[in-house]
């Protein structure tokens, strides 16, 4: 067994008994190491100490019933490990800034720190070849786009701070803010019938320490004058990355987390360059979708 299979045996572990007490010389035995040595290697894996992995993994789980008022904010605490709600209000603040009583005033998308799946990390694909993993499937093809697409939405500036590494930073999830507001008010926009939608991080105008990002539909090319953004993704070579994750709300967090994180380490592998930007090009936003990709344009498309 490789070492990262052993460290992933355990995340499977912690995942399937979250609710329960979690005794880390038990994941120490799951995993066949000794104790010392298991905190040392999931440490250095995962990027986090167990036991604030764990806080972590439990916390998300907890976001996901806080929405729902019916429940009382004590028995959530409790009901995902938490002794009290005091131990829960504090790690809750500490992941997000808030409160879970504040949460709830007024609601905001969250990141969350993903199950990660490190089989991502040691293994590489050809073109073409879908490699399955962990609910994720996703294929690398090399596509030419002849002719720019041009989109119209939301910009927003996003804190490099608390949004990067993706999948492992707890805290307000501001992207997601800004595809809140385009799909409040995307009913506006000329769209392109069946258009596709996208969301892309560049720097733009941002000021120091944070990114741009914008969230749009695809519309005509024309120069029509507008309160809304416009982006356009131009002519050129890319590489795009296509995945499909079980449902809509996983392709949009953890799929695309760690489809964004697999991509770059491939490009690295395959001695691609790219440009800075690598866009989110999703062609069906409903509640059913599961596919999208990541178009990623090899440098010099400018």
């Amino acid at each position: 067994m490789h070492a990262w299979e052993a460290i992933q045996k355990t995340l499977d572990y912690i995942e399937v008994n979250i609710r329960k007490e979690i005794d880390i010389e038990e994941l120490a035995k799951e995993a066949s190491l000794s104790l010392f040595y298991y905190q040392r290697l999931f440490s250095r894996l995962v990027k986090r100490p167990v036991r604030e992995y764990i806080k972590l993994r439990r916390l998300s789980r907890a976001c996901e019933s806080l929405s729902n008022k019916q429940y009382r904010i004590l028995d959530i605490a409790l009901d995902n490990g938490f002794g009290s709600h005091e131990t829960f209000t504090r790690a809750f603040k500490e992941a997000y800034g808030m409160t879970p009583e504040q949460f709830r005033e007024q609601p905001v998308m969250l990141n969350q720190f993903d199950k990660p799946d490190l089989l991502l990390n040691y293994i590489m694909i050809d073109e073409g070849v879908p490699l399955i993993s962990d609910g994720l499937v996703l294929e690398f093809n090399r596509k030419i786009l002849d002719q720019p697409i041009v989109f119209m939405g939301m910009t927003g500036f996003v804190p490099i701070e608390g949004q990067i590494p993706l999948g492992e930073t707890p805290g307000v999830d501001i992207p997601g803010e800004v595809w809140a507001s385009f799909h409040r008010e995307k009913h506006m926009f000329p769209r392109i019938a069946n258009g596709r939608e996208l969301g892309v991080a560049y720097m733009g105008i941002a000021p120091e320490g944070h990114f741009t990002y914008f969230a749009g539909a695809e519309v005509e090319a024309k120069d029509e004058d507008t309160p809304y953004a416009k982006w356009q993704l131009p002519a050129g070579e890319y590489i795009v990355c296509g995945f499909e994750a079980e449902n809509f709300e996983q392709l949009v967090t953890v799929a695309i987390n760690k489809a964004t994180k697999f991509s770059m380490l491939w490009l690295q592998k395959h001695n691609i360059v790219m440009d800075i930007y690598s866009p989110e090009m999703y062609y069906d936003s409903s509640p059913d979708a599961t596919y999208m990709e990541l178009w990623m344009p090899i440098s010099g498309n400018y």
